[in-house]
């Protein structure tokens, strides 16, 4: 029997393709392969080949961002949006295991073909936390510097961990960027 996907279905295994292989490494036949999808159907949810498969991993990326980091940061909710922040990163990112797909993408020759995707990523995930950090109390330019570090933090500490293959620097790294973060905010 065969399994009838959706393109919704398909985008996160092709995310994970993506991460794997990064995008000059993916080719259709090893999307097939990894997924077990075959060629007319990525065709037929991604007319535009594998840099439309790529545009809608980003998008994906981003509505995940946008409902777990970015809108939370920037609304000031009641539910310590600073402190969901670092709990759905180190979920989201498996606490370092998981690549940075975005910036993954900023590192290759993808980046030029996705240059205002990632931009806009980096952009508003600083933007956002600096806004939350401001609503703390924290100056503009101490908010900003906070917020720059952090998210510079985090995806070292993704390349690092996954490196030595140690969760454990990821989790140091995160704890030592949030105690940063707390002096920022008091």
């Amino acid at each position: 029997m065969k399994t009838q996907y959706e393109r919704a279905d398909v985008v996160p295994l092709l995310a994970e393709v993506f991460r794997e292989l990064g995008y000059e490494g993916t080719s259709l036949n090893r999307i097939t392969e990894r997924t077990g999808i075959g060629k007319g159907s990525l065709y037929h949810f991604f007319p535009g080949g594998k840099e439309e498969m790529a545009a809608a991993v980003l998008a994906d990326v981003d509505q995940w961002f946008e409902r777990e980091i970015f809108l939370p940061l920037e609304s000031g909710g009641s539910d310590e949006p600073i402190a969901r922040m670092w709990l759905n990163v180190t979920r989201y990112f498996r606490s370092g295991g998981r690549v940075c797909l975005v910036g993954a993408f900023a590192l290759d020759a993808t980046r030029d073909r996705f240059a205002a995707a990632i931009r806009d990523y980096f952009a508003r995930w600083i933007a956002a936390l600096a806004a939350a950090l401001e609503r703390e109390g924290a100056s503009s330019a101490d908010a900003k510097r906070s917020a720059e570090d952090a998210v510079l933090t985090i995806q070292g500490a993704i390349v690092l961990s996954r490196s030595l293959d140690d969760p454990e620097v990821f989790i140091r790294a995160m704890d030592a960027c949030r105690h940063r973060i707390e002096v920022t905010r008091s």
